[in-house]
């Protein structure tokens, strides 16, 4: 009899199956109290749930001002681009550019507020029958393209200063040819706004030092001897083209497409 009860012993059910019910047996709150919480799937449509965090970035109508700052950004990118135009993508490093902004910060021409208190003094002075005052011209930097242009063609200024994003390009790609012809010193920096900043306007395209004052030599004489190692002396005809930086698609294309030459090559090889 004994023999015949451990026959019909049943065998212990796999773990996976008795894992299983255990989690089904498991009690939560929901099913303890299913009247006060009913759990229901979420609806995403038009006034149900709120909606997820999504990356809306590729969904957004940008404004057209970025779309063509982008656009311009990966043509620049993609086309080549002539020495004379990538010239101007090398601006001067940013302690030499901080020097020079200070320096040029003090030789700013006077604003409106400042000429109209000048020209009320002097009026008062010649109502006063008092001598006419006949100071020096002041020393201030130069700007405006055609003047600027006039300074370097009679070799009066010691040292231009080129905008970077000068848009249309045209208005000043050849000036840095002109000023190496002149052999007048010029330097690339960041940028327009900058430049306007410091002649009272919204932008300038470019300005001009024609004089300093002896304690500002030494801070001029910088400025030109890192001009010089960076644009003056650079040869033009050995300026890099610009450009021809393909997309990440077309790159893993080009990839793709020598590896597979490198396999028939070495399949070649080991096939003589």
């Amino acid at each position: 009899m004994a023999s015949k009860a451990k026959a019909k012993k049943v065998a212990a059910p796999p773990k996976s199956v008795a894992a299983a019910s255990k989690k089904k047996s498991k009690k939560t709150f929901y099913t303890e109290h299913p009247h006060l919480f009913s759990r229901e799937p979420r609806d995403f449509r038009v006034g149900v749930d709120i909606q997820p965090k999504r990356d809306l970035s590729r969904f957004v109508k940008w404004p057209r001002y970025v779309r063509l700052q982008r656009q311009r950004k990966i043509l620049t990118q993609r086309l080549k681009v002539p020495p004379a135009i990538n010239h101007f993508t090398s601006t001067l490093d940013k302690n030499h550019a901080a020097n020079l902004f200070r320096l040029l910060s003090r030789y700013r021409p006077e604003s409106k507020e400042e000429k109209k208190a000048r020209r009320a003094k002097k009026a008062e002075k010649e109502a006063k029958g008092e001598a006419k005052d006949d100071s020096k011209k002041p020393r201030v930097i130069k700007y405006g393209l055609n003047h600027v242009t006039t300074l370097i063609e009679n070799k009066k200024a010691k040292l231009v200063i080129i905008a970077h994003d000068v848009d249309p390009i045209e208005l000043v790609v050849w000036l840095p040819a002109l000023c190496r012809k002149m052999e007048v010193p010029y330097v690339i920096v960041k940028d327009k706004a900058r430049l306007g900043h410091l002649v009272y306007k919204k932008t300038a395209t470019v300005l001009a030092v024609t004089d300093v004052r002896k304690e500002d030599q030494k801070d001029l004489d910088n400025v030109i001897s890192a001009s010089r190692s960076l644009f003056i002396d650079m040869d033009p005809r050995k300026v890099r083209t610009g450009g021809g930086v393909m997309g990440l698609k077309a790159q893993h294309e080009i990839r793709a497409r020598e590896r597979a030459m490198q396999r028939e090559q070495a399949s070649k090889d080991k096939a003589k």
